[in-house]
């Protein structure tokens, strides 16, 4: 009976273990980057470095030096940071939330559906994708309502990241709206609405999730990297109309980090610093509105309501009427862009990208200055893929069912780990980069010497683990609270212990669900570039013989070809190979949810 016990206990604190990991991430990479940004910021000046107006860095300044040759404002990036993400906002905000309207309450059943997935896919597509189709097609057209013909800029930026952030917002709004009672539509209604006024001035109004979206949104902009990095032109200066060149703070430490001295690198290090409390405050409101609680109106408040619209008179109806038509009529058009987005999109890819799919890039031999080949960058996204799952699944789905099956949601713990998950998830993919670099890549040299240079697969692998952590543990958190509660009572009944409740029933009966959470947690992997270059290397790389060597995966050979500007047709190919891979992950992750879904509630 001990035994028994004992096991039980056992098993409690492994899966108890796995959930404290994320706080214990979330902390760890809050202290390493911190304590490499602040001193730098100690010796350039705080004021001088949040309110310089001027960033050119000299590489030989250093910590030790007596003063400090370069300039290292990051205002403009500030600014610049802030303007592309209300552009964003704007473009993505507003067209997420009517699209997430109709979807809810205007579009047909037949429709819903495949509607629907049209817009998880756009949430599904690389960063670096998106960034390669601006360059290509964006950047050109504007460029011929340009005064100086070029149409990077802050447009560009705001349409891309826009559309890049709509599927967060949509996903969240819908979800939001349809979890309104009925009882809320019905009564407006009865009270003489039309449906487009119930449900632009009742329903949409009474839940705070869409305003949770937006946040998430903002959150997803502010942290963006390769997609900015290709269409923002990326002069350090404030953004000064449409079309001027300008950079944020995550493309500043992409560009620069690579050859950034050491006096540099910290003003580098303390702009993610910087970053890194812009995500926090997004996270704070999120959390505070997301936990907001949506009271139902009471039945004098409802009466009210029927004695004000009967007060107030025909023309306000009238002018009302007209509002409601417009949004209306907003919400058809911005689906219809979502969907012709995303269709346009990939068709784009892939028409030209299947025609350069040719023998010699996909298997040909690497040479240093020959042709280009994404055989090398193919094997080592695979191997990242690999360990990084290795890593991450048991550590994601041991915190799932801990976080479900055992703890308490009212404890003051418990609710401090789901604000680690819930910062990690937050934190920007290049804050996970210079975390890798800095404690990773130091680490492994040290273990294995010279056998491990400064970038690596492994040191990626570690990187992206945390990073798809909270990608798993959600994931599976929903898969095993859709398990029916009856099942874990009969199988306690019948005399099996927790433990072998979890394993026996819980866990085969939520299988397809976490399944479809570590696909998704694959295309994740290999979505991702930004984490990747600072880890496994910035340029194209021979074949890896192993996960110590380094490595470049087609995310980041995309961005490598597409920037060099001499190798188009390749990169329009690995886009099209990424772009394939991706999106077939999350079409077999949606296959999944779905026969999960059927075999609870016993559809056939």
């Amino acid at each position: 009976m001990n035994t028994a016990k004992n096991k039980e206990i056992t098993i409690k604190v492994l899966f108890g273990i796995a959930a404290v990991f994320s706080i214990i991430a979330a902390i760890t990479i809050f202290l390493f980057v911190f304590a490499r940004g602040i001193p730098a910021i100690n010796k350039i000046g705080i004021s001088n470095f949040l309110f310089g107006k001027v960033w050119m860095p000299d590489g030989n300044d250093t910590y030790v030096s007596d003063a400090v040759s370069g300039l290292y404002g990051i205002s403009p990036m500030i600014v610049g940071s802030i303007y592309a993400t209300l552009g964003a906002l704007v473009v993505g905000g507003l067209g997420g939330f009517f699209t997430a309207v109709f979807l809810s309450k205007f579009c047909p059943k037949k429709l819903k559906g495949i509607l629907t997935q049209f817009v998880n896919l756009l949430a599904g597509i690389p960063s670096v994708v998106y960034g390669f189709f601006g360059y290509r097609i964006l950047s050109p057209l504007l460029g011929y309502f340009s005064p100086n013909g070029d149409g990077t800029g802050l447009l560009s930026v705001s349409l891309i990241l826009g559309l890049m952030i709509m599927p967060t917002v949509v996903s969240l709004s819908k979800t939001s709206i349809d979890a309104v009672p009925e009882s809320f539509y019905e009564g407006a209604r009865a009270l003489g609405d039309t449906h487009s006024q119930a449900v632009f001035g009742t329903v949409v109004p009474a839940k705070s999730g869409i305003t949770a979206s937006l946040i998430l949104g903002i959150g997803r902009a502010i942290g963006e990297t390769m997609a900015v990095v290709m269409l923002a032109g990326n002069n350090a200066v404030f953004p000064t109309s449409l079309f001027g060149s300008f950079r944020t703070m995550t493309a500043n430490i992409v560009l620069e980090m690579g050859y950034a001295g050491e006096l540099q690198m910290g003003a580098l290090i303390a702009t993610a610093c910087v970053l890194f409390v812009f995500i926090l405050i997004v996270n704070f409101l999120f959390e505070l509105i997301a936990n907001k609680k949506d009271k139902k109106p009471s039945d004098k408040k409802i009466n009210k309501l029927g004695i004000f619209y009967n007060k107030i008179g025909f023309y306000f109806k009238a002018r009302a009427k007209w509002t409601v038509k417009i949004k209306t009529i907003l919400s058809y058009v911005f689906s219809l862009v979502s969907v012709l987005s995303l269709v346009f999109l990939i068709g784009f890819i892939l028409i030209n990208g299947l025609p350069n799919l040719t023998s010699e890039l996909l298997t040909g031999e690497f040479s240093y200055g020959g042709e280009p080949t994404i055989l090398p960058s193919i094997l080592a996204t695979l191997m990242l893929v690999g360990v990084s799952i290795l890593i991450a699944v048991p550590l994601g789905i041991g915190g799932a069912i801990f976080l479900t099956e055992y703890a308490n949601n009212n404890n003051f713990f418990i609710k401090i780990v789901r604000s680690g998950i819930q910062i990690l998830a937050g934190i920007p993919s290049v804050i996970y980069g210079l975390f890798g670099m800095v404690f990773f890549s130091p680490l492994l040299s040290n273990i294995f010497g010279d056998k491990i240079g400064s970038t690596s697969i492994l040191a990626g692998a570690l990187t992206v683990s945390l990073l798809i952590i909270p990608v798993i543990i959600r994931s599976t958190e929903e898969s095993l609270k859709s398990v029916p509660a009856s099942y874990r009572e009969g199988s306690l009944a019948l005399g099996a212990g927790k433990a072998r409740t979890i394993f026996k029933v819980v866990l085969p009966s939520a299988f397809p669900g976490i399944l479809s959470a570590v696909i998704l947690a694959v295309g994740r992997i290999v979505s991702e570039s930004a984490p990747l270059m600072f880890t496994m290397g910035a340029s194209l790389k021979a074949t890896p013989t192993s996960i110590l060597s380094s490595g470049t995966t087609l995310a980041v050979a995309l961005y490598v070809l597409a920037g060099e500007g001499l190798h188009i047709n390749q990169a329009y190919a690995t886009a099209c190979v990424l772009l394939i891979i991706v999106l077939a992950l999350n079409l077999l992750s949606t296959f999944l949810v779905n026969r999960l879904h059927k075999k609870l509630v016993g559809a056939k």
